[in-house]
């Protein structure tokens, strides 16, 4: 476990950086990749852990494979492997066997795919053999789950022989995930058709096609945080597309309510903190929809000392970390309260709300600690504080599962990254 103390040795923002490729974007294709006949090229490729352990692991001819930390890889695994001949166990690291794989298990179980628990029922790890049965073609799935779930059965869906009809039942969370997965199939030829509730996918072949992976928008999130906290910011971010796939450019406009303007260009943006900008008192947002971003603005708001109402936090408790507990936890450390609002609070009885109040302190006599719980957002999203305080960051390599190059990005900002002993 390494610890390094964070220091922003200038409030004037200037310099470039290039951003590597989405996770999530680069995770489905590789994925799509696995399933196509003929070879394909795919550039700017993310090289974060997460990533690399897809693509390790989609080329590994070992019965047993490890998806330590990697969620994505994991539920995108299960379903491909169900497909597979042979025998594999598929299992991760300890916080991995405590996240909930039960859903997509049982909806592949009900499809015909031969699965079993090694553990604790619902949970990693897997044994998953090549079913000789039939496969059907329907199947309902709650829609309130993780978006990953429907991911790993939108890929497999055209290469079964009769297609995949999926009903979803409930409110949609990460709907903008779904999207950008429809949007990747079809650029390797695959239609889904969306009505309603209900997903369906022929049987169709994807047809290699070289792909191009756009930067990540949630990466761009930190400098968000980064520029509004900033006196002047001139920051270009490299690699990242004005018409994304990605839900998290929906950072572009919650920036613009911090002061903070964007210019697009060709596959970049330019960050500009706006003169004269007023605190913000009070922010609502529904995170339903982009939950990757959730904490980089929590942190932002505890800078600037915005109180902020939040909904849309549901998946936050199955990531890496319980992540709705964790920012609780680190953002009390600097006199900031998160806590949830009572169920009466909305007529909408379904509605989670959660209230933020308080502006970050820091005790001058002493550097503030920021514990990660293994968690690679928690690291990035509380590296802007160290715009108002130096501050400490346990764990900080962390961040490779999905931006191995954060802090030396840091570095070439203006920041002091150095080791603690």
């Amino acid at each position: 476990m390494s610890t390094i103390k964070v220091t922003a040795k200038t409030k004037n923002i200037k310099g470039t950086i290039k951003l590597s490729g989405s996770k999530s974007i680069s995770n489905r294709v590789l994925l799509i990749q696995a399933l196509t006949k003929d070879k394909f090229n795919i550039e700017n490729l993310s090289d974060s852990d997460d990533t690399k352990t897809l693509s390790a692991l989609l080329s590994s001819s070992d019965s047993t494979l490890d998806a330590h930390h990697a969620g994505t890889t994991f539920r995108f695994l299960t379903a491909y492997l169900a497909l597979q001949q042979g025998e594999h166990i598929l299992t991760g690291s300890e916080r991995m066997k405590q996240r909930p794989i039960k859903a997509l298990v049982e909806a592949l179980l009900h499809l015909g795919a031969d699965i079993t628990y090694l553990g604790q029922e619902g949970f990693p790890p897997l044994h998953i053999k090549a079913s000789p049965k039939f496969w059907k073609s329907e199947i309902e799935l709650p829609a309130d789950i993780s978006s990953q779930y429907i991911t790993a059965l939108l890929l497999v869906a055209p290469v079964l022989k009769d297609g995949l009809k999926i009903r979803l039942t409930g409110n949609i969370v990460s709907r903008p995930y779904i999207e950008m997965t429809i949007h990747i199939m079809a650029h390797f030829g695959v239609s889904v058709s969306w009505e309603e509730n209900t997903l369906m996918v022929p049987h169709q072949d994807y047809v290699a096609k070289d792909y191009h992976v756009e930067s990540d928008w949630s990466a761009a999130s930190y400098f968000y945080s980064i520029a509004a906290l900033s006196d002047t910011t001139d920051l270009v971010l490299e690699g990242l597309h004005a018409e994304s796939l990605q839900g998290d450019a929906a950072i572009v406009a919650i920036g613009k309510t911090f002061g903070v303007a964007t210019i697009l260009g060709h596959y970049q943006v330019t960050l500009k903190k706006q003169e004269n900008t007023r605190t913000l008192e009070f922010y609502e947002y529904d995170f339903l929809k982009v939950p990757d971003i959730a904490q980089s603005i929590a942190v932002l708001c505890a800078g600037t000392g915005t109180h902020m109402l939040y909904s849309g936090l549901q998946t936050l408790k199955i990531k890496e970390t319980d992540r709705i507990a964790a920012l609780q936890t680190e953002l009390a450390k600097i006199q900031v309260f998160l806590n949830q609002m009572p169920q009466k609070f909305s007529k909408k009885t379904s509605v989670e709300y959660y209230m933020q109040e308080g502006k970050a302190n820091f005790d001058t006599e002493a550097y503030t600690a920021f514990d990660t719980y293994h968690d690679h957002r928690m690291a990035m999203a509380f590296a802007p504080l160290a715009m108002l305080n130096p501050i400490l960051v346990h764990d900080s390599d962390v961040v490779s599962k999905s931006y191995p190059e954060f802090w030396k990005d840091l570095a070439s900002i203006g920041f002091d990254i150095k080791p603690m002993i």
